[in-house]
């Protein structure tokens, strides 16, 4: 892939999602942003218990991107990924429209 799209330039991109929650919209950025983001694919496959005394064990170690996105249905998983993006200063976008009281949207302070 190259530094450059015809957008502009190439942005890392970390897509987190449960049991294929985020296929469509991955397909989507690949077909209609071909060449534009650099894909990375965190997928929680396995049963999760109804609450996460330990969420960042199930999350990477780094977020290494320009952009996440949020696909997660389990709610202590999404908030433990917004914290960690808001210390590090990374753009977070998240489907939630299954649970209102979750962020949608974080961006770092400018």
């Amino acid at each position: 892939m190259g530094d450059e799209c015809r957008h502009g330039s190439v942005q890392r991109v970390m897509v987190f999602q449960e049991r294929g929650s985020g296929e469509k919209k991955i397909a989507g950025i690949e077909l209609y942003a071909p060449g534009c983001f650099e894909l990375e694919v965190f997928s929680v496959d396995e049963p999760l218990p109804s609450l996460i005394d330990d969420p960042e064990k199930y999350l990477p170690e780094d977020l290494n991107a320009d952009l996440v996105l949020g696909f997660l249905r389990h709610p202590d998983l999404s908030a433990e990924l917004l914290r960690r993006c808001q210390e590090e200063n990374i753009p977070f976008v998240a489907s939630t429209k299954k649970y209102p009281a979750s962020p949608q949207v974080a961006t770092p302070p400018i």
